[in-house]
């Protein structure tokens, strides 16, 4: 928390810039305040451990972003796209019962502005990384502390900074996704699943406001 002489400075600091200067201030504050990293880390860029983002843009397995609003806020997931290229993926490319980065390059991440129940989990806001562990009838989804991190591997070490698991089922696709994707459905204001979607297989997280 700042000291009460800090927002003293800070206030008369915007009194004395006039009209055009609070959302300068504001930023500035913002910059500041380390709290803030928490609660809004919708800004935070996608971790990249080398490279720009342009680059990124360029992989054979390129950067991906998707939106996730809940109660009037906006998270993201942060995740490689690798392509099927004729591949069976399921059962053969990822094997089932072997924890998989779920995605490609850096670990998959979730930027989440606001508390939330992850598969029932209680997460407050921050930032966390997603594995799974693929099955036939049912996937495992992880949530991991460690996120600024390579994808692999996932071993015990990085175990270590689990938070929790669930299981959702698993269900077929209506038709071939070439590229893995995460959309986001809304279903209400506070309430939503982030559908994973690749190849023949598509999985749903629920996601829900909570009042941690």
């Amino acid at each position: 928390m700042r000291s009460f002489s800090t927002l003293t400075v800070l206030s008369a600091g915007v009194a004395l810039l006039g009209a055009c200067a609070p959302a300068a201030d504001s930023a500035v504050e913002a910059a500041e305040a380390p709290e803030m990293s928490v609660t809004a880390p919708q800004d935070v860029p996608c971790f990249l451990r080398r490279g720009t983002a342009e680059e990124a843009a360029q992989r054979p397995s390129p950067l991906g972003e998707t939106a996730i609003t809940l109660g009037g806020q906006t998270g993201k997931i942060c995740y490689g796209r690798p392509s099927a290229r004729g591949r069976t993926i399921f059962g053969e490319l990822e094997a089932y019962g072997t924890p998989w980065r779920t995605g490609a390059n850096e670990a998959t991440a979730l930027h989440l502005p606001f508390p939330s129940s992850i598969g029932g989990i209680e997460m407050e806001a921050g930032s966390y990384s997603l594995y799974t562990v693929p099955g036939e009838t049912e996937w495992e989804v992880v949530l991991n502390r460690n996120v600024e991190r390579w994808g692999i591997p996932i071993d015990d070490a990085l175990r270590e900074a689990d938070v929790g698991s669930f299981t959702v089922p698993s269900e077929a696709t209506e038709a071939p996704v070439e590229q893995l994707t995460f959309r986001w459905e809304a279903q209400g204001q506070d309430t939503g699943q982030l559908v994973l979607e690749w190849e023949n297989t598509r999985i749903r997280i629920p996601i829900a406001g909570s009042e941690m």
